[in-house]
């Protein structure tokens, strides 16, 4: 659950900075 958790938040914040460096692009 945990390690679950961790993937998820992740993913959360490579999927931000991968909208940040479009809005930036």
């Amino acid at each position: 659950m945990f390690m679950m958790d961790s993937v998820f938040l992740f993913i959360n914040i490579l999927l931000l900075i991968v909208c940040v460096l479009i809005s930036v692009a």
